[in-house]
């Protein structure tokens, strides 16, 4: 993997868990997930 995906990648992920964890408990409810469940997400590893 080169060092410009990396960068890229890294910068999708914290967009991600800015997006997340700027909703509130019921916005996230909504979405069906919850707060321990954004790390995983972010990661692309999770799994429901």
């Amino acid at each position: 993997m080169n060092i410009a995906k990396k960068i890229a990648d890294f910068a999708k992920y914290q967009r991600t868990m800015r997006e997340l964890n700027s909703l509130d408990a019921r916005q996230l409810h909504d979405l069906g997930i919850t707060r321990g469940d954004i790390r995983a997400i972010a990661r692309g590893t999770y799994v429901n």
